[in-house]
């Protein structure tokens, strides 16, 4: 870790840094599974949305 001390006596602490990669872009499996998570998820929420509505 790395520590600065400024005029007045208080201490800055820096910490160490990850080294840095780019993303690799998803494959064809990942994207049909994002695709199916997300029409799963539309669902779920339309139905928290109409059984809301239907409650009130």
């Amino acid at each position: 870790m790395y520590t600065t001390i400024n005029e007045s006596g208080q201490l800055n602490n820096y910490p160490t840094e990850p080294e840095m990669y780019y993303a690799a872009y998803p494959n064809q499996e990942q994207q049909s599974r994002y695709a199916l998570q997300g029409a799963i998820a539309t669902l779920f929420v339309t139905a928290i949305i109409l059984i809301g509505c239907g409650v009130s």
